[in-house]
């Protein structure tokens, strides 16, 4: 008996969700290193290369735990 195929749609606008939440997630972490380096009076602009790496290595762990736990599902 062959399976229904995938609802492709669903999987689409949840890895759209994802997209989005990196860009603005990104966007803010620039900002706030930005006026935080500001603040602190830093000679390198350290804050705005940290926090938006922080950012990138918390998506990707959520990103690989997500499509982890589609595939045991199957």
């Amino acid at each position: 008996m062959q399976k229904p195929p995938p609802d492709n749609s669903k999987l689409l606008l949840q890895y759209a969700g994802l997209g989005a939440q990196l860009v603005v997630l990104l966007g803010l972490a620039v900002f706030a290193g930005i006026k935080l380096d500001q603040k602190f009076h830093f000679s390198f602009p350290i804050l705005v290369w940290a926090l938006p790496l922080l950012v990138l290595i918390g998506m990707i762990t959520k990103a690989i735990r997500d499509t982890s736990r589609k595939n045991d599902k199957k």
